[in-house]
C-alpha cells in the first residue's frame, strides 16, 4: 500500500527541492488570486479551494468530480461505503437481504427520517428515484448502467424497498445512486435539464445553498440529518485561477483546505506554519487513452484517430515504449503507486495483480518488434513508414496542467526511439474536452476516480456505453469495444461467489490490458493540506492512510470541527490581512464576473 513521504526521497527529492524552494519563494511575495477574499462570516465555515468544472448539480446527469463529490454530501444512497475500508454499511437502509437466487433485494428504511425541508423521507422516494432512471433516458445519463439489471422497484410500505432484478447481481444494487425527494423533483418539467444549483432539498449532512459560476459554491448544514447536524455551519468552495494561487491561499489562511496538490506544491508546504499535510491513498488512476477507432454504441465510427491505432500491436508498442517507472518517479516524484490497469491498488481485491501473465514492462526491443509485425518498417530519420505514410501521432494535453506537459516531454523522445513521430498538441481544457468527445485525437492524458465496487468502471468499458460524436448516450472510458470483455463484465455482474467474481474481474482487466486501448501510468497519491489552526477531526477514507476529499461518501467534512481557542496557534498573515492585496490581483471580467478557465481535464471526472 502507500508509504509515508516524510522521511524519504533519494536523489530525486534533492532535484525537486530546487523547484520547490523557488515555488515557496514566489508564494512568499505573491498574493493569492482568489475568487473572494472576505474573512469567513463565522469561525464555523470551512473554506475549500477549487478550480473544478461544474456542468450542473443534477445527480441524474453530471459525472464530473466536483458535482459528484457535492452530491455525496447532499444526498444519500440506500447503503453507504464505510470510512474505515469502503465496505458496505448503513445508509438510508438499516438492513437488507436477498433471496436464495440473488434476484430480489429487500431493504428496511430507517424510520422517522426527514428531508432537509422537514418533509418525511420514505421508501416511496427511493422507488420513485430508481423508477425515473429506469423509465427516462435523460435521467439515466450519469448512472444508468447501475439500473440496467433492474426489473422493477417497489415500495410496499413506507419502510420497505424491494428491488427485483432481471438476473442475480453480485454488487449491492443500493449503492452509488443518490436518492432524491419525490415531492421536489416530480414537479420539475424537464428534470434532465434542471441545474439544481440553489437551495437544494436532500437528506445528506449539507445542502447546496447557492452557486455562482467560477466564484463560489456554498453548502449549509442540514439540521435534519439523521446522524445529527454537522458541527460545521457551512462549507464554501472558493474558485481560484490556478493551483498555485490555491497554495498561496492556504499559506495566508484565506482558505482552510486544498486537495489535488502537485508533488512540487506539496513539498513546498512541508514547513508552512499552521498547515497540516495529508499524503493519502488515492482511488484514481491516470493514464494515456489511445484512440482505437472510436464508434458509438451501434458501431458507427467517427473521429480522426490514426488508422494505425486500430491495430492492437501498435497500441502495445506504444505501451512497451513508455518507461512508466521513470515517469512515476520523475514526474510524480514518487507520490504515486505503480499501476497495472484501471482499478487502483487501494482496492487490492479487484486491482489487476502485478504478477498477471499479461503484464509487460518497458521494452524498446519488444516495441520495435511489435511495430515490425504490424507492418510499420523503419524509414528515413528512424520514423516508421507503411505504404509511403509516416507514423505520426498526436498527443492531446492540457496546456495548464504541468503534470501532463512534463509527461509529454518524456514520452516524445521515447516514441521517437521506437520510430513514432509524436506531436504534443497542447490546448485549453475546453478544446481538449470537445476534441476527445468528437474522437479528434490519437492519444490524450486521461484519468478517473474509482469506487470500491468495480462494476461501474467495468461497465463503462463495454460496447453499449460508447457515446456518439456529440456526447449523447453512455459514458465510455476509452471509446473501446471488445465482445469478450463484455461477456466477462456480464458474468462478474451476476456472480455471487466473491472469489469467482474476483477471478472474472481479473480476466476482464487482463483483456483490457492486452488490447491496450489505454496505458495506465500510475495511481496518484491524493496530496492535501488544511489549516490546523482553524479545524481538525477530518475523517480519512480508508481510515488507515486514506484521503480526506473525493471520498465515496460524506465522511471527510461531516466530522470536522473548529479547533478550540487554546489549540489555535495562529501565525502568518490572516485572511483579513490579505484582503487589500488579494483584491488587487483578482481577475475581473466586466462588471465583477470572474474570468476563469473551466478545468475539464482528467482530474474532473468521477
Amino acid at each position: 500500500m502507500l508509504t509515508s513521504h516524510s522521511l524519504r526521497r533519494g536523489w530525486q527529492r534533492c532535484l525537486a527541492g530546487v523547484a520547490a524552494l523557488a515555488l515557496a519563494g514566489s508564494m512568499a511575495v505573491s498574493p493569492a488570486q482568489a475568487a473572494t477574499s472576505e474573512a469567513p462570516a463565522s469561525e464555523n465555515v470551512l473554506r475549500i479551494a477549487t478550480d473544478g468544472f461544474i456542468d450542473s448539480f443534477n445527480p441524474f446527469t453530471s459525472f464530473y468530480l466536483v458535482p459528484t463529490n457535492t452530491f455525496r454530501y447532499m444526498y444519500e444512497n440506500l447503503v453507504a461505503n464505510d470510512a474505515k475500508d469502503g465496505s458496505i454499511t448503513e445508509g438510508l437502509a438499516t438492513e437488507w437481504n436477498t433471496d436464495s437466487e440473488g434476484k430480489v433485494w429487500t431493504y428496511t428504511i430507517r424510520p422517522d427520517m426527514k428531508w432537509s425541508d422537514g418533509e418525511p423521507l420514505t421508501s416511496k422516494d427511493v422507488a420513485w428515484t430508481y423508477n425515473q432512471m429506469m423509465e427516462k433516458e435523460e435521467m439515466a445519463v450519469a448512472n444508468g448502467s447501475l439500473v440496467e439489471n433492474f426489473d422493477k422497484v417497489e415500495a410496499p410500505d413506507d419502510g420497505t424497498v424491494k428491488i427485483t432484478l432481471k438476473k442475480p447481481q453480485a454488487n449491492n444494487p443500493g449503492q452509488e445512486i443518490p436518492v432524491v425527494p419525490e415531492h421536489v423533483w416530480s414537479k420539475i418539467d424537464k428534470p434532465g435539464e434542471f441545474k439544481n444549483d440553489e437551495k437544494s432539498v436532500g437528506s445528506g449532512p449539507f445542502q447546496l445553498e447557492s452557486y455562482e459560476a467560477n466564484k463560489s459554491i456554498t453548502l449549509k448544514a442540514n439540521p435534519n440529518f439523521w446522524r445529527g447536524k454537522p458541527k460545521l455551519d457551512e462549507i464554501q468552495y472558493r474558485y481560484y485561477t490556478n493551483s498555485d494561487a490555491q497554495v498561496q491561499a492556504i499559506r495566508s489562511g484565506e482558505v482552510d483546505f486544498i486537495t489535488g496538490l502537485s508533488p512540487d506544491q506539496f513539498t513546498a508546504l512541508e514547513n508552512a506554519h499552521n498547515v497540516e499535510l495529508n499524503d493519502g491513498n488515492g482511488r484514481r488512476f491516470n493514464g494515456i487513452s489511445i484512440n482505437p477507432g472510436v464508434a458509438d454504441a451501434k458501431g458507427k465510427e467517427f473521429g480522426t484517430g490514426h488508422e494505425a491505432l486500430g491495430d492492437k500491436k501498435v497500441r502495445q508498442a506504444i505501451r512497451a515504449g513508455i518507461d512508466t517507472e521513470t515517469l512515476r518517479k520523475q514526474v510524480m516524484q514518487d507520490y504515486a503507486q505503480p499501476a497495472t490497469s484501471f482499478i487502483p491498488a487501494v482496492y487490492p481485491d479487484w486491482a489487476l495483480k502485478s504478477d498477471s501473465s499479461v503484464i509487460s514492462g518497458f521494452d524498446v526491443a519488444e516495441a520495435k518488434k511489435l511495430l515490425d509485425d504490424a507492418g510499420w518498417k523503419e524509414g528515413s530519420g528512424g520514423i516508421r513508414e507503411k505504404d509511403g505514410e509516416k507514423l505520426q501521432l498526436r498527443f492531446l494535453t492540457d496546456a495548464d496542467a504541468p503534470i501532463e506537459q512534463s509527461t509529454a516531454k518524456f514520452i516524445k523522445p521515447w516514441m521517437k526511439d521506437i520510430g513514432i513521430d509524436l506531436k504534443n498538441e497542447s490546448s485549453d481544457v475546453d478544446t481538449v474536452s470537445e476534441r476527445t468527445t468528437k474522437g479528434d485525437y490519437d492519444m490524450y492524458f486521461s484519468g478517473w476516480s474509482i469506487n470500491p465496487d468495480p462494476d461501474y468502471q467495468l461497465s463503462i468499458n463495454t460496447c453499449g456505453q460508447r457515446p456518439d460524436a456529440d456526447g449523447n448516450g453512455g459514458t465510455s472510458q476509452d471509446g473501446w469495444c471488445n465482445k469478450e470483455f463484455d461477456k466477462l463484465y456480464q458474468a462478474q455482474h451476476v456472480e455471487l461467489d466473491q472469489a469467482k467474481r474476483q477471478d472474472l474481474v481479473q480476466k476482464a482487466q487482463a483483456i483490457h490490458y492486452e488490447e491496450a486501448p489505454s496505458v495506465t501510468l500510475w495511481y496518484p497519491n491524493q496530496l492535501e493540506a488544511y489549516r490546523s489552526d482553524r479545524f481538525d477531526n477530518f475523517t480519512k477514507q480508508p481510515s488507515d492512510g486514506g484521503a480526506i476529499a473525493n471520498q465515496v461518501g460524506y465522511w471527510g467534512y461531516s466530522s470536522v470541527e473548529p479547533v478550540s481557542e487554546e489549540e489555535a496557534t495562529g501565525g502568518g498573515m490572516g485572511a483579513g490581512g490579505w484582503i487589500g492585496i488579494a483584491a488587487a490581483v483578482i481577475v475581473v471580467l466586466g462588471g465583477g464576473g470572474w474570468l476563469l478557465s473551466r478545468r475539464k481535464n482528467s482530474d474532473d471526472r468521477e
